[in-house]
Parts: C-alpha cells; sequence; structure tokens
C-alpha cells in the first residue's frame, strides 16, 4: 500500500481578517507542495454546513488550494465523502473514529493519525490511490 510521509491539519490564525487567513494557507498549501512534490492532490468534494457562513468560508479555503495545486501543475482529484468512507472502510456512512482505524490498519500504523480530520485526509489520499 505504500507509507504514510506526513499528515495533520493546519491551523491558522482564526481572528485575522479571511484574505490573511487564505494567504497563509496558500502559503502552506504550496510550500506542502514543493517539499513533497506530489502527482496529484486529492480533495473531498465541498460539502453543505447549516451555518452559510462556514460553508462560504470552507469553499473559499477550498478554492486557495485548487489554486496552490493548479499552479503547481499538479492533477487534482475530487470525491464525495460517501465514495471515500465506502472506498476506504467498505461503507459510506462509516463514523470517523472506523476511519481512523481503518486507515491506521491499511498504513500498518501503531495508532490512527490525530486528529481525526487528519485521519480523514489520508484516507481521501488513500481513495485516489485505490481508485485511480
Amino acid at each position: 500500500m505504500g507509507r504514510l510521509i506526513e499528515c495533520g491539519v493546519i491551523r491558522l490564525a482564526g481572528r485575522s481578517p479571511l484574505p490573511q487567513r487564505l494567504h497563509e494557507l496558500h502559503d502552506h498549501i504550496t510550500h506542502l507542495i514543493t517539499r513533497h512534490r506530489p502527482e496529484a492532490l486529492a480533495l473531498e468534494n465541498a460539502f453543505y454546513h447549516r451555518n452559510v457562513h462556514t460553508t462560504l468560508v470552507l469553499g473559499h479555503a477550498r478554492g486557495v488550494i485548487l489554486l496552490a495545486a493548479a499552479q503547481a501543475g499538479i492533477d487534482i482529484a475530487q470525491y464525495p465523502p460517501a465514495t471515500v468512507k465506502k472506498t476506504v472502510a467498505g461503507a459510506g456512512g462509516a463514523p470517523k473514529a472506523q476511519i481512523g482505524s481503518v486507515v491506521a490498519r491499511l498504513l500498518r500504523l501503531k495508532e490512527a493519525p490525530r486528529p481525526a480530520d487528519a485521519a480523514d485526509g489520508v484516507a481521501v489520499a488513500l481513495t485516489h490511490i485505490l481508485r485511480a
């Protein structure tokens, strides 16, 4: 299956103005792309949150990530959350804890990546590998 090189969650300055946070996100993503030189970037498709403001901010963040990937000339793949869960855990409604456990098992890790959002990101990458 391969090995996990790095995973994590990017934490941005929450009180900074949105344009500044998006710029910071772009810098982080560009740095990761430069350091690891991936062939592709895989994302979950956009999801819709009850809070419209949250949905809009996440849309802006996705746009920045897509821009960084396009600027680097790498392929971009997007998968619905249910597809990620079904591909990795065998069920489209699998809970976060199960996703983390399966990711750890597939990659022979001692424990699931933390936080759970990092495990979700690894699951998206595994989905791309398994479906490509």
